[in-house]
């Protein structure tokens, strides 16, 4: 069984910065796509960001073009922990943010795809 937990959401003012984790758990987990979402209220869940590691041909990142050069993310496999590392905050990038697991085709799947799902941590920039 893959279990996700998110950390690291909180309340921040616009222009500032937060760190999200996504710690995970379970087999096979080393190979999964990993990637994040986000959903506010009344919308429906947007992309943000996916990695794909391994050890042969190294990482394969993709970003929202709303998120481009603001955000990044990253991995840490030793520790299976997925990391958003979210700078330039704008109140528009308030919303839960999840983390998703599955053994995708490609950093570039929908949401539909992927398999596994955390809770959520709640993001909200204040203006």
């Amino acid at each position: 069984q893959v279990e996700l937990i998110e950390s690291g959401g909180g309340l921040v003012q616009a222009g500032g910065s937060l760190r999200l984790s996504c710690a995970a758990s379970g087999p096979f987990i080393g190979s999964y796509v990993m990637a994040w979402y986000r959903q506010a209220p009344g919308k429906e869940r947007q992309f943000v960001a996916a990695i794909r590691w391994n050890a042969w041909d190294g990482s394969m990142l993709n970003y929202a073009d709303s998120v481009k050069g603001r955000f990044t993310i990253s991995k840490d496999s030793a520790k299976n922990t997925v990391f958003l590392q979210m700078n330039s905050l704008k109140p528009e990038d308030t919303a839960v943010y999840l983390c998703a697991a599955g053994h995708v085709a490609s950093v570039f799947a929908q949401a539909s795809e992927y398999r596994y799902w955390g809770q959520g941590t709640q993001v909200t920039v204040s203006s």
